[in-house]
Order: C-alpha cells, then structure tokens, then sequence
C-alpha cells in the first residue's frame, strides 16, 4: 500500500501543479517542393483542482495510515 501511496501523491501533486494536460499535434497540410504548409491542433484535458487535492489527501492518508492488515498486525 505504501507504493500506491506514493504514486497518489505523485499524481495528487502533478495533477494540482499543472491543472491538466495539453497535447499538440503537428499535420503537414501541404507539401510543394521544399515548402511545406503546415498546421497545429491544440487539444487540453482539464483536471479540477479538487481532484487532485483528493488524490493528493488519498496518497497521503495510504502513507500515514497504512493498510488495515498493517495496522493489524502492530496491534498484537
């Protein structure tokens, strides 16, 4: 569980710091000789900020908390 934690947090904290992700895709239009014509497409995925807070809490409670047969298993 402690590995599961980390990549929340990792994703927790990217998904927050940069809001979402852009793809962009270069199409060549046209092509005469040595002069192309080309075009871009810009494509964004937003992700909330509060989904990233929750994965980030998520990860962070994993790592604190462990898991319950953890937990278990330090009470005896």
């Amino acid at each position: 569980m402690k590995i599961l934690g980390y990549v929340l947090v990792g994703v927790g904290a990217l998904a927050l710091v940069y809001g979402g992700i852009n793809d962009r895709k270069k199409k060549d239009v046209l092509t005469l000789g040595p002069v192309e014509i080309t075009s871009s497409e810009h494509k964004s995925f937003p992700i909330p900020a509060a989904v990233g807070a929750v994965v980030l809490i998520g990860g962070i409670l994993l790592l604190v908390g462990g898991s319950p047969a953890t937990a278990r298993a330090s009470r005896r």
